[in-house]
């Protein structure tokens, strides 16, 4: 399956954008070692699902926009997988707890695999690990950090 990677200038810094031919397969905080294209080629089929996902992003910061429309296409353990769904299932400007997905997913002792699946999203912000939080309200770790999940967090907050 061939990648392309696109670097997209955000208001919480660069989101490496990556897909195949049919799906967005990542939006991430760190660049990835794939091929990157520095503009957009109507005729590649990867830039047009490229494109829309900055487009959609771009609608997202400025609160335009509260669900993506997206192909989207990730690949992990059954449990990460089964994880990600839920985390896609937190209603926009609302949080979870790590402890909430455990009980979720019927596997309610898993609060720390929980957070390990949380971490490893392939796909940041359109599958919203950013919402979930700690049982006792506090952020929470991110792949971003902790200064760009409570950006999010507020963005949403509007």
């Amino acid at each position: 399956m061939e990648l392309i990677q696109y670097v997209m200038r955000s208001k919480i810094g660069p989101l490496y954008l990556v897909a195949s031919k049919e799906y967005l397969t990542g939006v991430c905080f760190q660049k990835q070692n794939i091929k990157t294209i520095k503009t957009f080629d109507p005729s590649r089929v990867q830039d047009k699902i490229l494109y829309k996902t900055v487009q959609q992003l771009e609608e997202y910061f400025v609160g335009q926009r509260r669900e993506f429309d997206l192909p989207v296409s990730v690949s992990g353990t059954p449990f990460q997988e089964k994880v990600w769904r839920e985390l896609s299932k937190i209603p926009f400007a609302q949080t979870a707890s790590y402890k909430d997905i455990a009980r979720r997913i019927k596997n309610p002792k898993a609060v720390r695999a929980v957070g390990s699946a949380n971490g490893h999203n392939p796909i940041c912000i359109i599958i919203p690990c950013h919402r979930v939080i700690t049982t006792d309200g506090s952020i929470g770790g991110y792949a971003g950090g902790p200064v760009i999940k409570r950006q999010l967090l507020a963005i949403e907050q509007g």
